[in-house]
Order: C-alpha cells, then sequence, then structure tokens
C-alpha cells in the first residue's frame, strides 16, 4: 500500500471514530435533562411567559388562597410519578376503563383549586403563545411563583419540560410517600428518585403553609401504632385541638386542619421548631426529627431560614428534573386535562 493510500485509510477510519464519539457526546448531553432545561427556554418562543403565568397565579392566590400549597402539592405528585410531565392533569377517559393518575385514591385529597389554577394560567398562555409552552412548564412555574406569594423564596425555572403522554392511576400508589411511612421509607423512595436525605428534609418544608385531612394523621390521636393510645411524641395541647378537631368517630370527614398552627398561610421556617417542639402534624413529619439521621438537618433549617430557603430552591429545582420529557418525547398539549 502506498503512503498516500495509507493516508486515505488513516483518515478514513478517524472519521468514523470521529464521528462515533460526536454522536456519542450528543447522546450523553442530551440523556441528561440537567443540560436541557434552561431558565432562558422560551426566550424566543414566548418571552413573556414568566409574566403571564404570574398575573394568573397572582389572582388565583387573592382568590382562592388554598391555590398555593394545593398547586405545590400538585408539582409534587406528578414529579414523583412518570416524572414532571403533568401527567396528573390528564382526565381519565370513561371509554377506556383505565382510571388516570388523578383519579387514583392517593391523589383524591388534590384541592380542585390547584387544577384549575394550571387551567386558568394555560388558557392566558395560549392566548399569547398558541402551542408553545408545556402544561409541565406552567406547572413549576406556577409552584414557584405560589411559594414566593406565601412569602417564600423565589428562584428561578428550569424549562423546556414536555407533556407526558402516560397516565396510570395504577403507578400512583408505590410512588408516593406515605403519611405513616418510616424514615427508611422516605429515603429509599427519595433516592429512587435521585433525591438525597438533604432534599428529603428540605422539600418536607413545603408543609409550612397548608392543611391535611383528619384521616391522613387520625391514628396518631387515637391508636398510635396499634397502641390504642396516643402517639407520645406529641404535644398535649395540640393533641386536645386536633381530637377536637377530628373526633374518635362520627367527624366530619371533609375537616382539614393546618400543618403549621403558629403561621399557617406564610411559607416560612417555623415548620422545623414545630417538630423540635413536638407540634409535627404528619407522622413522617414528626419522624424527621425523632431519626438521628434527619434531627440535625431538622434543628439546623428551624434556626435559620435563609438555609432553609436555599435549601429548599435546590431540592425543587432537582425535583422538577425528575424524569423530564425532552425533544420530541412526549407533546405539548393545547389543553392539559386531555392529550392531543
Amino acid at each position: 500500500m502506498s503512503s498516500s493510500a495509507a493516508a486515505s485509510s488513516f483518515l478514513a477510519i478517524f472519521y468514523i471514530l470521529l464521528t462515533f464519539f460526536i454522536r456519542g457526546s450528543i447522546s450523553a448531553t442530551y440523556s441528561n435533562p440537567n443540560h436541557q432545561l434552561s431558565v432562558d427556554f422560551y426566550s424566543k418562543t414566548c418571552p413573556q411567559l414568566e409574566q403571564l403565568v404570574s398575573s394568573s397565579t397572582a389572582q388565583q392566590f387573592q382568590d382562592s388562597p388554598v391555590s398555593g400549597p394545593a398547586t405545590i402539592r400538585l408539582f409534587f405528585h406528578d414529579c414523583f410519578v412518570e416524572g414532571c410531565d403533568a401527567s396528573i392533569l390528564l382526565s381519565s377517559n370513561p371509554g377506556s376503563g383505565v382510571p388516570a393518575e388523578k383519579d387514583a385514591h392517593d391523589n383524591k385529597p388534590l384541592a380542585v383549586e390547584a387544577f384549575n389554577t394550571i387551567e386558568k394560567a394555560k388558557a392566558l398562555v395560549e392566548s399569547k403563545c398558541p402551542g408553545v409552552v408545556s402544561c409541565a412548564d406552567i406547572l413549576a412555574i406556577a409552584a414557584r411563583d405560589f411559594v414566593h406569594l406565601a412569602g417564600g423564596p423565589y428562584y428561578a425555572v428550569k424549562k423546556g419540560r414536555r407533556d407526558g403522554q402516560v397516565s396510570l392511576a395504577s403507578r400512583v400508589k408505590d410512588n408516593l410517600p406515605r403519611a405513616n411511612s418510616t424514615v427508611d421509607q422516605l429515603l429509599n423512595l427519595f433516592a429512587s428518585k435521585g433525591l438525597s436525605q438533604a432534599d428529603l428534609v428540605a422539600l418536607s418544608g413545603a408543609h409550612t403553609i397548608g392543611f391535611s385531612h383528619c384521616n391522613q394523621f387520625g391514628s396518631r390521636l387515637y391508636n398510635y401504632r396499634g397502641t390504642k393510645k396516643p402517639d407520645p411524641y406529641i404535644d398535649r395541647r395540640l393533641l386536645k385541638a386536633l381530637q377536637m378537631s377530628c373526633p374518635h368517630r362520627g367527624g366530619n370527614k371533609d375537616v382539614v386542619v393546618p400543618f403549621d398552627v403558629n403561621t399557617p398561610f406564610t411559607f416560612d421556617h417555623m415548620y422545623y421548631g414545630n417538630l423540635e417542639a413536638k407540634m409535627g402534624l404528619l407522622t413522617t413529619d414528626q419522624a424527621l426529627f425523632l431519626d438521628p439521621r434527619t434531627r440535625p438537618m431538622v434543628q439546623a433549617l428551624g434556626k435559620d431560614k435563609t438555609q432553609f430557603f436555599q435549601a429548599f430552591s435546590m431540592g425543587m429545582e432537582k425535583m422538577g428534573s425528575i424524569g423530564v420529557k425532552l425533544g420530541t418525547e412526549g407533546e405539548v398539549r393545547r389543553y392539559c386535562s386531555k392529550r392531543l
């Protein structure tokens, strides 16, 4: 073989290898959601997006304050099942006989105000930027807006999510924490979503606002872990107040009580101080203080609101990247409750 032929052969092999390398690099980058979601994703296609959503959430917050914690919870329930893809917003198809996520037993308590909030924001965005912005991104932005409207941190929301096309009630139960989950169960669940112990403690701080139904903590009041006695790790005054609101028998199943009895409508770090004072509402809340692995961070965030806000913002960004659909995956719905 001549030297020129050898050189040509070498170059051919080199370019083939280079092509595979470039393709591999692109593929690796594409598969990493942190490289795809960006704060300015809609800077050219819908530059007024943030202002549109914020105007809608501000009005909703004024008209129906419960929309705030309800929407934050809706975002959590969406991301933990199928990823942050707005699959929780899809309505069940009566003809299929297969219920969607929103009709799962664990999602029944989700307030209708949260779903209405996203529908209103989506309609406003569609009027200005038709067919461009996903319901998944609107839900992520709205959750952030409500955190801030209640006094919490304002953090940048990375965008670029696509709406999922699969929504099955059967996938909900094993992907959401229970009101009486142990810390081990919580840690394992969060780890399966790529979230750390620190994320668990910080994101639990969302319970600084919002309400819970009596059936989520009733066993703590009357039959803690089968003892037929109240949970010993609950403040006696709080116990009496909760028993009055949630009687053992004959109570109204629609009764709700605040997670944070001190500042129920303010997004602050009081939640953590409540845990130290035995005033956590759910078993999972109080468990974070009782467990030696999570107690130090509970105490640290209870002393420093700035640290809590930073940790919470980081946790929300990480959670908002769970299982996102990118590029040509999924779709961009015109109406959040039904597929294209």
